[in-house]
């Protein structure tokens, strides 16, 4: 995708690695470290065709309005430091913010978008799409607040985030009856993946006003194990790559996309780079239709 600084005011979005977000004791957040690599080397070969017809999006994929989208690196995030790469994520967020261009955060564990979300404060008030097969509402975990586990408790305490919709839930969940009740409470929609299945991505675009600022973040396994074994926590009855795709064209025509994160992909689980191919078009999708807005 090429390369640039975070600051580069002629970038309309910027991508940037976190290979590494807010580790839990005894339980290891290194196995994502690649992730951010692994899916720019699956988005290297369509990058190289700019000018070919893109059927996922009835066109080239960066459009025909000279939209450009610049690569920042990766942080330089430590796998034990939480403090530190929490920092580091807010800062590079906010950086990218300031800038006008859209932020593109490729992780990592699903703490990474803590950060990331609270670095969104001047695009509030906020709607979060999370798409995931856990609601991760837990307070803490392991005695740690800000892990991956506590994903959306966290986002729910922060006062630009007015809205949460949570996609593809499906299975154990991350929860107990505890969280689902929080959850709820708290006024969270939570669309599980039979429910995608059953009535389409309008089952969780129905909970999307028209105009509002939104964010998505991207859990790898909120897709089906069958095209996506390379997550930690592979479960049967996720969603299909078109399903997805659909939810992103949904979410882009009916709302003001402002940020998007892709997470939880495990490299050494992707035997033959086809689940990293999978997570990079959708990525593409998203670049794709932030050039047609």
């Amino acid at each position: 995708m090429g390369s640039t600084t975070v600051n580069s005011a002629k970038a309309d979005a910027v991508l940037f690695g976190a290979p590494h977000g807010t580790p839990y004791r005894d339980i290891d957040n290194e196995v994502y470290a690649g992730a951010p690599n692994a899916f720019r080397a699956a988005m290297e070969e369509d990058s190289a065709w700019p000018d070919h017809w893109d059927f996922d999006l009835g066109g080239p994929l960066l459009g025909d309005g000279g939209f450009t989208v610049a690569d920042a690196g990766d942080l330089k995030t430590t796998s034990q430091d939480g403090s530190g790469n929490r920092a580091l994520i807010e800062t590079a967020t906010a950086d990218i913010m300031t800038t006008g261009a859209v932020p593109i955060m490729l992780g990592g564990d699903d703490s990474t978008p803590i950060p990331f979300i609270k670095a969104l404060a001047p695009a509030g008030p906020l709607t979060i799409i999370q798409v995931d097969a856990h609601i991760d509402w837990r307070d803490e975990r392991r005695g740690e607040p800000l892990g991956f586990s506590s994903t959306m408790r966290r986002a729910s305490e922060m006062a630009h985030v007015e809205r949460i919709i949570q996609v593809g839930i499906r299975g154990l969940g991350s929860a107990r009856r505890e969280e689902v009740e929080i959850a709820h409470n708290w006024g969270a929609e939570i669309v599980t993946a039979r429910a995608v299945h059953d009535q389409g991505v309008g089952a969780a675009l129905q909970h999307l006003p028209d105009g509002a600022n939104c964010m998505i973040t991207f859990d790898c396994d909120a897709l089906d194990a069958g095209i996506m074994p390379a997550v930690m926590a592979p479960t049967p009855g996720g969603l299909t790559y078109t399903q997805s795709i659909d939810l992103i064209a949904g979410v882009a025509a009916k709302a003001r996309l402002v940020a998007f994160d892709m997470i939880e992909f495990v490299p050494e689980r992707d035997s033959n780079g086809v689940a990293a191919f999978t997570a990079a078009r959708i990525v593409a999708n998203v670049i794709g239709h932030l050039a047609r807005r």
